[in-house]
């Protein structure tokens, strides 16, 4: 579940707004790039939204614009505090190909999923042209552009399914030409309908159907263009895409460029000469909510996103957690957790943009059998200047294959192997520390690995025949209930499976490590979790360490 300003899913994900109102009322308004999961906070009932879905790709070979992702926005949605909503991102429709009068593929639906129910379908792809029997635009949110030839030149539908109001507009047609002369139709917006090919010999494609402007995000942003259509020779020039992200089409067999992310805009329509040029894709779609909340709430980020500081604002707390580290494959050693820094009174300036970095947990070493490695090191996490806090992510749980190696140093360190020590926590040095140092190892019996340091406790050492359990994370309440985090992973070891011989994983999301060829365990997402160490037992291939898990970046007001 995902507090409010939370789960963002691109790195060019975007959280605007949020301005003092009155005493103790906060406009929230919030921006997901990426599906995602979304719960409305306590006292919510209702949202305003926008609901953008991915548009179609363009048609090849004097091929239509794609049209434009559905466009469907609203106010007043009944929605229930607590409920987790899936907030569903549609994809922009590729360019198929090879060239050849292929059709553009539909872009994929967007929805604020059940019991709210509001769903965009994706636009319509771009008719291919020919100059013989071309293809039709396909239907969608907005329809697109129909190919260039002697016959099945129509552009698509737009508000396809049918929803009131209508959430796009038709493609134009493709000029009925033979041969190489005329153009294609562009696809429609959200707006306005797609323009028709010129029919001319070298003439213009048809322009792409401008979008809607929205407030919604707290200034005006037009989405949802359509596609330009491709032509054939034409000195006037490629046809334009439409007003909110649609691409223009292309002339001869040069590629036009796909229409912008995260806008719903059509991909443009290909051209074509000699051997026929290719259609571009249909941008990404888009959610916006905004809602009244009461009270200076805490604000939960899943992934990078943007946070512009309100009116009024001049401190905040936080936490900042890294991702966590993969865990060493083949008798490896646990992941480090990715470091852990909380703090209170961090100054901020209202109206700055502050970006916001969650970092990823890094992957887990391969098993002897696919060529035995350490785990990769987590990713930081941090508030961006002028704020400027980061947390390092986790050292590597190193490999138990051969002579094994030393953890990696990090914001915990990982696990060492056979022999060897487990690497540095609180590295770089930061006060208080970020982490704990991961444990080391054995180089006796079934070569027990040391677990990853955790945020609150060093990694166990492995001895005897028994791994290292991963170091325990810290407890933190700023999300307003107290959360364990940034454990570290456990270490593995040779030999049949027991409950012994195996490390768990830290307290905080750390996964654990394995006694037997099977993966360790992955660091749980948004922890900042070391991964488990893989395990090893004849005949090779051997387990493989398992992925750190993500980080986790929180803000809580201050008044």
């Amino acid at each position: 579940m995902a507090p409010i300003l939370s789960s963002f899913g691109s790195a060019a994900s975007r959280n605007y707004g949020m301005n003092l109102l009155q005493e103790g009322q906060l406009t929230v308004i919030q921006i997901f790039n990426a599906t995602t999961t979304w719960s409305p906070p306590t006292g919510v009932s209702e949202i305003n939204y926008l609901v953008v879905a991915g548009g179609g790709g363009g048609g090849t070979n004097r091929g239509g614009g794609g049209g434009a992702g559905g466009f469907r926005t609203g106010t007043a949605l009944s929605v229930s505090s607590g409920t987790v909503y899936t907030l569903t991102i549609g994809a922009g429709g590729g360019a198929n190909g090879p060239a050849g009068g292929a059709v553009g593929s539909d872009g994929v639906a967007s929805s604020i999923g059940s019991p709210a129910s509001i769903s965009s379908a994706g636009g319509g792809g771009g008719g291919g042209g020919t100059g013989g029997s071309a293809t039709v635009g396909r239907d969608g949110g907005s329809g697109g552009g129909g190919g260039q030839g002697t016959t099945g030149r129509a552009g698509g539908s737009g508000n396809t399914p049918s929803v009131s109001p209508s959430q796009g507009s038709n493609g134009g047609a493709g000029a009925t030409n033979a041969g190489n002369i005329g153009a294609a139709g562009g696809g429609g917006g959200a707006g306005a309908v797609g323009g028709g090919g010129s029919s001319s010999n070298n003439g213009i494609g048809g322009e792409g159907g401008n979008g809607t402007a929205s407030t919604i995000s707290g200034s005006s942003v037009t989405r949802a263009g359509g596609g330009g259509g491709g032509s054939f020779v034409s000195p006037a020039g490629a046809a334009a895409g439409g007003s909110g992200g649609g691409a223009a089409g292309s002339v001869n067999d040069s590629a036009p460029s796909a229409a912008s992310a995260n806008t719903g805009g059509g991909g443009g329509g290909g051209g074509g000469q000699s051997t026929g040029g290719l259609g571009s894709s249909g941008g990404s779609g888009v959610i916006v909510v905004s809602y009244t909340t009461s009270g200076l709430a805490s604000y939960t980020f899943n992934a990078t996103g943007k946070w512009v500081c309100p009116v009024g604002v001049t401190d905040i707390s936080y936490l900042v957690v890294a991702g966590g580290a993969g865990g060493g494959g083949t008798m490896g050693g646990g992941g480090g957790a990715g470091g852990f820094r909380t703090g209170t009174s961090l100054s901020v300036s209202a109206g700055t943009e502050y970006t916001i970095t969650v970092g990823a947990g890094g992957a887990g070493g391969c098993g002897y059998g696919g060529g035995a490695g350490s785990g990769s090191v987590g990713s930081v996490s941090s508030i961006g200047s002028p704020a400027s806090i980061t947390s390092a992510g986790g050292g590597i749980g190193s490999h138990g294959s051969i002579s094994g190696g030393a953890g990696g140093n990090g914001g915990s360190g990982g696990g060492g192997s056979r022999g060897n020590g487990g690497g540095s926590g609180n590295t770089p040095s930061t006060s208080p520390s970020q982490g704990n140092n991961g444990g080391g190892s054995q180089n006796t019996g079934n070569l027990p690995a040391g677990g990853g340091g955790g945020a609150n406790a060093v990694g166990g050492t492995g001895s005897s025949n028994v791994a290292g359990d991963g170091g325990a994370g810290t407890a933190s309440t700023i999300s307003g209930s107290s959360v364990t985090r940034a454990g570290g992973g456990g270490g593995a070891t040779y030999g049949q499976v027991a409950a012994s011989g195996q490390g768990s994983g830290g307290a905080g999301g750390g996964g654990g490590g394995t006694n037997n060829d099977s993966a360790g365990g992955a660091g749980t997402v948004n922890t900042g979790g070391g991964g488990g160490g893989g395990g090893a037992l004849e005949p090779s291939p051997y387990g493989a360490g398992g992925a750190g898990g993500s980080g986790v970046v929180v803000i809580k007001l201050e008044e």
